[in-house]
């Protein structure tokens, strides 16, 4: 009597990985069940008894995209001790991750569901979330800026904050469509090339 060989053993963090980067490519609706057992390497039954369903599975590949991608470069934004530099450099690594060769082009957050079919609307307002808060880790940097006396009181965060989100979002699509790291980095250094404009620094009074 032969033996069968051992099956091989899976890894959910692996699987994980490799439905992240499908997702990533080929957004929520473009990344079929079939297409996702086939990279992670099992069948749809066990797809669903480790990850519950699609939506939960693409849920934990988004917490997965932004411990990899996201959350050193929102470590970078607060070790920065000026805000300006903060932004600038939260804008240079994005795009260096967005056109990252090994990876796919853009973020998967701003790319994976902006449209699609009304049954997907729960995953389009869960990435909408996920981008509001990008925009919100910006406001609260932009708010330290003010209460540690970089920048005026009046300084309108909210304005500044959408402004760069959505430079960032741009970037992203940017990349998709096929930009060059150098092409992206010109348009973070015009984005910031209007700092100036959106604030003001504390006004300070000589001693009389």
């Amino acid at each position: 009597m032969s033996l069968r060989g051992r099956p091989r053993a899976f890894d959910p963090d692996l699987a994980l990985r490799s439905a992240m980067n499908l997702f990533w490519e080929r957004g929520y609706e473009g990344a079929t069940l079939t297409d996702l057992a086939a990279v992670m390497g099992i069948n749809k039954p066990s797809l669903y008894a480790a990850f519950g369903s699609k939506e939960a599975l693409f849920r934990q590949a988004v917490s997965l995209y932004d411990k990899a991608e996201g959350r050193g470069i929102e470590l970078a934004l607060h070790a920065e001790p000026r805000v300006r530099d903060a932004i600038a450099k939260f804008l240079q690594l994005n795009l260096a991750s967005y056109t990252d060769p090994d990876k796919p082009s853009g973020c998967m957050i701003v790319l994976a569901a902006m449209i699609g079919s009304p049954e997907n609307a729960g995953t389009r307002d869960y990435l909408a979330a996920q981008r509001a808060e990008t925009r919100n880790v910006l406001r609260q940097r932009l708010e330290r800026g003010v209460a540690e006396g970089e920048l005026a009181e009046e300084t309108d965060c909210n304005v500044i904050a959408d402004f760069y989100t959505t430079v960032l979002q741009g970037l992203s699509i940017q990349a998709r469509d096929g930009a060059t790291r150098e092409q992206l980095r010109a348009i973070a250094q015009a984005a910031m090339a209007g700092w100036e404009s959106m604030t003001t620094e504390p006004a300070t009074h000589s001693e009389a």
